[in-house]
């Protein structure tokens, strides 16, 4: 299985982005997929996940603002951003774990202006 992540760009802060990340493999066998992000010098973090049943979940930084979704015919996971900040700059990736595999797509930057 392969992720293609794409999406990515520069926008101004209080804008928005859409990223995608699109499966080789059926979505639907992933027992959920997430959105991390990464910045030089720093851990990559948990920004978004949803699971098989499209429970979401968020990190604090935000809640509000983004907003995963991920469409199973598609073999494609979404995240829509809005209201972006400076802080947001960063590198993304898509992740998708089954019970016994774990896939990452490259990455797409995502660069907020102020």
């Amino acid at each position: 299985v392969q992720l293609q992540a794409s999406g990515g760009g520069l926008v101004q802060a209080g804008g928005s982005l859409r990223l995608s990340c699109a499966s080789s493999g059926s979505a639907a066998n992933f027992n959920y997929m997430a959105w991390f992000r990464q910045v030089p010098g720093k851990q990559r973090e948990l920004v978004a996940l949803i699971t098989s049943s499209n429970s979401a979940d968020y990190a604090d930084s935000v809640k509000g603002r983004f907003t995963i979704s991920r469409d199973n015919a598609k073999n494609t996971m979404y995240l829509a951003m809005s209201n972006l900040k400076p802080e947001d700059t960063a590198v993304y990736y898509c992740n998708a774990r089954t019970w016994g595999s774990n896939y990452w797509g490259q990455g797409t930057l995502v660069t907020v202006s102020s």
